[in-house]
């Protein structure tokens, strides 16, 4: 496990300083699920919600998000990010909406808490659009899944990891 960088020699929470850092290219892949109900999976993979195209709205809430990261997160730095892909794949058998999350930026910093806000955003908006017909919907699993660029190197989630 390597040192605590958001602890000061005090023990006081801080900003890391990024200052002399290079700008490397990083990209960060993040997941998640929302498990449903039958009918209302199938409103939203008909498109047939009322409150229009689910998965749309919830992709412009997961890019959104992603870009708005250091206004939620108190220790993110802003970042130019320089792209935001949000993808999902209806899961019949569950029944559930799985959401990928793929962030990039050439920066001093990575993307990994990009990545994550951006899933966790796309699920509550799926969740706000449906929950009139299925409060009890669970969003679920959100994890970081593979990382590129810095100094901590490539990361690959290993099958056998606990999360």
């Amino acid at each position: 496990m390597t040192e605590l960088t958001h602890l000061d020699e005090r023990g006081h929470v801080r900003m890391v300083d990024v200052t002399d850092k290079a700008d490397t290219e990083r990209w960060a892949l993040a997941r998640g699920s929302v498990r449903m109900t039958r009918k209302t999976f199938e409103l939203i993979t008909l498109g047939k919600a009322s409150k229009g195209n689910v998965l749309e709205t919830a992709r412009i809430a997961g890019i959104q998000a992603a870009k708005k990261t250091w206004d939620l997160i108190p220790m993110c730095h802003p970042l130019s990010i320089t792209s935001v892909l949000i993808d999902f794949t209806a899961d019949d058998h569950h029944p559930a909406v799985h959401i990928a999350a793929e962030v990039r930026v050439k920066g001093p910093t990575g993307v990994e808490m990009e990545a994550l806000t951006a899933v966790a955003a796309a699920a509550l908006t799926i969740y706000d659009m449906c929950k009139s017909y299925d409060k009890a919907m669970v969003i679920s699993d959100i994890r970081l899944e593979e990382k590129t660029g810095g100094k901590s190197g490539h990361f690959i989630r290993d099958a056998h990891e606990t999360p």
